[in-house]
């Protein structure tokens, strides 16, 4: 089974919102946050940092955004601001805006009201890790009656370390609706500590860890309400199909996307007029303080019959900070 914030997901529908950097779990020597996200109050929306509400709406708007993710850090640990983000989103794009929050503590009745009233969906749970086959009778069952009780749908969301048959209890008892296992990943943010507790990449791997997932999947895949995602998917098929929905609403005339989601043009350093008196049509570029852009293979003809002496094939992020991938000279 695959949610609804997970369909979304795959379809790169999914804004993803960073509300905190605190976190009163320290101790996950998992924890893939990097050093500029870790401890700190900034927010991002994907990789936007936010100075002001309607960074958030452009972003959203950017992407043709079908719902949001709230993320950290921990964001029950800043009800006030994940609050006030979730009740954002749902007045600016309606009910249907679909939101999903991850959380590594239970948080109690009065939070789950309060996200619940802002506009929360679904709200996945990881247990810390050293609790995982000991959560009945806890608060962390709890919880999952709690939250479905204020009309939340709990789940977990957790790291495939390896196989916990709890996890399956759960969803057979009807207290979770779902359990997603994210394939165990090495990252910038947690590589050193991963190797210190002995854990090695999968070969021609660039960040899913070797051993877990085959067990995992024999112990808890076959179950119709349990998704597993592994990395190869979140990379290419999330991210991509992200920036391939952000590409197609910003794009002009002239701008081509790639199967990667990434935008190419061409650029180069002549007058409008210059354009103009070669009969370029106004749809096919855009001037700029210092160049002009336009159509890449126009550009690319121009310079070989030698109409323009130089120029460039641009291929960058549709992203709002507009990282160049590469560049291709013409000359």
């Amino acid at each position: 089974m695959i949610s609804k914030g997970c369909e979304q997901c795959a379809m790169g529908g999914k804004m993803v919102l960073f509300v905190y950097g605190y976190c009163d779990q320290r101790d996950c020597f998992y924890c893939p946050l990097g050093e500029n996200r870790k401890n700190v109050t900034d927010v991002y929306a994907n990789e936007r940092k936010v100075e002001s509400d309607e960074d958030v709406i452009a972003e959203a708007k950017r992407m043709d955004a079908l719902g949001t993710s709230i993320t950290g850090g921990e964001p029950q640990e800043a009800m006030d601001k994940t609050c006030r983000y979730l009740s954002l989103l749902k007045d600016e794009f309606g009910e249907d805006h679909h939101t999903h929050l991850y959380t590594g503590i239970t948080g109690g009745r009065e939070n789950m009201r309060r996200l619940s009233e802002a506009g929360l969906d679904e709200i996945r749970f990881h247990p810390p890790y050293e609790l995982w086959g000991d959560m009945h009778g806890t608060e962390w069952e709890e919880i999952l009656h709690i939250a479905r009780e204020e009309g939340l749908t709990p789940a977990f969301e957790i790291p495939g370390i390896r196989a916990e048959q709890e996890f399956l209890d759960f969803l057979d008892e009807g207290a979770a609706e779902f359990c997603n296992i994210n394939e165990f990943e090495m990252s910038d943010g947690n590589y050193r500590r991963m190797q210190e507790e002995g854990y090695e990449l999968q070969e021609g791997h660039m960040s899913a860890v070797d051993g877990s997932k085959e067990a995992i999947l024999d112990e808890m895949g076959d179950h119709e309400r349990v998704y597993f995602c592994t990395s190869v998917f979140k990379d290419a098929a999330q991210h991509r199909n992200r920036l391939k929905r952000m590409a197609k609403n910003i794009r002009r005339e002239f701008d081509d996307i790639t199967d990667d989601g990434t935008i190419v043009y061409g650029k180069t350093w002549v007058t409008e007029q210059r354009l103009q008196d070669l009969g370029v049509p106004e749809d096919f570029y855009t001037v700029k303080s210092e160049h002009v852009e336009l159509a890449w293979w126009l550009l690319e003809e121009m310079v070989t019959e030698g109409d323009v002496e130089k120029g460039e094939i641009v291929e960058q992020y549709p992203t709002v900070n507009g990282t160049v991938v590469e560049r291709t000279p013409l000359a």
